[in-house]
């Protein structure tokens, strides 16, 4: 069975795996995801990443980071916000602010993967990936 939306996908094991309080969880490999785990890292929202490779099939795991305990979370919400079915686009001066300027979001752009920050700072718009905070 093929996936719709594999970003979601992605983000949804992210956000059940903080909530069930577990250490990692594995999404299956592609770049696209790649870039967006490279920029949750960058941000401080997880401990780490690394490519696991079984056989043919490659997939990232995904070191899940808390505070104190478990029970101090990180990441408190990630949403996907352009979808299959509705996609999102920004433009440079319409790029979204997460609670104002408390988290990120994730925008694909013509220079790659970038948070709002890193993208109003190059000029550029583009898809709204996902807001984190």
């Amino acid at each position: 069975m093929t996936m719709s939306d594999p970003i979601a996908d992605m983000l949804t094991r992210i956000r059940n795996g903080n909530v069930a309080k577990h250490d990692s969880v594995d999404v299956p490999y592609s770049k696209e995801k790649a870039a967006i785990v490279d920029i949750l890292l960058k941000e401080g929202y997880i401990k780490k990443q690394e490519v696991v490779a079984d056989g043919n099939f490659k997939s990232i795991r995904i070191t899940l980071k808390y505070g104190k305990d478990k029970n101090d979370k990180v990441i408190t919400g990630i949403k996907r916000i352009s979808k299959p079915g509705l996609r999102v686009y920004a433009g440079k001066d319409e790029l979204p602010q997460v609670l104002g300027g408390y988290g990120i979001a994730i925008i694909s752009t013509n220079k790659g993967v970038l948070t709002d920050k890193e993208a109003r700072k190059a000029g550029v718009g583009g898809e709204v990936i996902a807001f984190v905070w």
